[in-house]
Formats: C-alpha cells, structure tokens, sequence
C-alpha cells in the first residue's frame, strides 16, 4: 500500500505576492500672472501586497486540471498539509505528539493524542485521517476503514483516504471495490502516474477473470 496515501505530508505553503505598479502624479502648471512654474512628481512607492493562500478548493481545482506529475504532486502535498492544519495549535501539538508516538512504535500512546484531537474538534478531517493511518499500520483494517469513512463523509474529495481504502480493498481481495475506488481517486488527482498504473492492471486482470 502507498504510505502517501493516508500520510499526512507536512509541507510550507508557498504565498505568491502581486506587485502593483506605482502610478506617477504630476500637477499641471498652475495659471497666474508670471511663468508657470512645474512641481517636482510625485512618485508612488510600488508595495508587495500578499496575496490570500490557496484554499483547499482553489488547490483541488488545480490538481484536476494539473497533467504534469510533479507539479500536480506538489499541489497534493500542498493540499493535504492544508487538511492537517487545524488552526488550533492544542490539536496541531496532539497530532505531532501521536504521529512521534506512533514512529517510536508507542502506538497505545499514538492513540490517545490523535483521541484527544478528534474529541476537541470532531470535524476535523486531518485527525481522523492521521487515525486511520495509525490503525492501518498497526493491523486494525476495520476501523482504519471506519476512520477513512468518516473522512470521506468530512471531505469526499480526500484522495489520501480514497487511496487508503482503495489499498485496504485490493489486500482483502475486492478487486472490483478497489478498482471504483481508484478511478473515484483518479477524479481527483488524475496526474498520477502509479494510480493510472494500477487502474490498468485492475482492469485487465478484471477482464480476463470475465472472459
């Protein structure tokens, strides 16, 4: 199974700026009863002005469009380290907490910080996610399925929890289930080479098993 695909990927979101030119004022010569005289221009200071960061939405339509592999990659990434943001710096210090837990193999411990999160803010997608990621590691198929669910019930555009499961269904056997749940992914994130790999591969050994 891919480990991207539920794996939380911790990233920076990059903030482009827009650079507005400054415009140039100048008076016009002022009429009077000896020459004109012309005042100096004034002239604006150009300002970098931040532009807003993607929101989820924004990086979603992308990465359809997207058919470049990388740069379709780096949206992904960026995407799900905007899942994993709770704006809640408790939840985001539990999830750091459970996911060191669960990489010194503490996984009881693991458990209780992602616990905690999910308690605190119930309809946060990243928790439940980085829960089913730990379930899934540690064997628990059936209640990283549940997890990944409730994602998908949160956010039904998380390909990380649709690859998840698509994995989860092709280990157990369901082929047709792990194929719809591949090309469900691919809706998504079309750009990527390894699930348009492993679509094709269903699909021919789901043929041939029909013939």
């Amino acid at each position: 199974m891919r480990r991207f695909s539920l794996r939380l990927a911790p990233s920076l979101a990059l903030l482009s700026t827009l650079l507005f030119a400054g415009a140039v004022a100048a008076q016009a010569p002022e009429e009077g009863g000896g020459a004109a005289t012309n005042e100096t221009p004034v002239e604006r200071i150009p300002l970098n002005t931040p532009v807003k960061p993607k929101t989820v939405d924004d990086l979603l339509a992308e990465l359809k469009r997207e058919r470049n592999p990388q740069a379709a990659r780096q949206l992904a990434h960026a995407a799900m380290a905007t899942w994993s943001e709770s704006s809640s710096p408790t939840i985001n210090l539990l999830m750091q907490w459970s996911a060191k837990a669960a990489a010194e193999k503490r996984n009881a411990a693991a458990l209780d910080f992602i616990d905690q999160a999910i308690i605190l803010k119930p309809d946060f997608v990243g928790a439940w996610n980085q829960r089913a990621t730990l379930h899934f590691t540690m064997g628990n198929y059936q209640k990283s399925v549940s997890d990944i669910e409730k994602v998908l019930d949160l956010e039904p555009r998380h390909f990380g929890a649709i690859a998840g499961l698509a994995g989860i269904l092709t280990e157990r056997g369901s082929k047709d289930a792990a194929l719809k749940a591949w090309e469900r992914y691919l809706e998504v994130f079309p750009a990527d080479r390894e699930a348009q790999e492993i679509v094709a591969k269903l699909s021919e050994e789901l043929a041939g098993q029909r013939t």
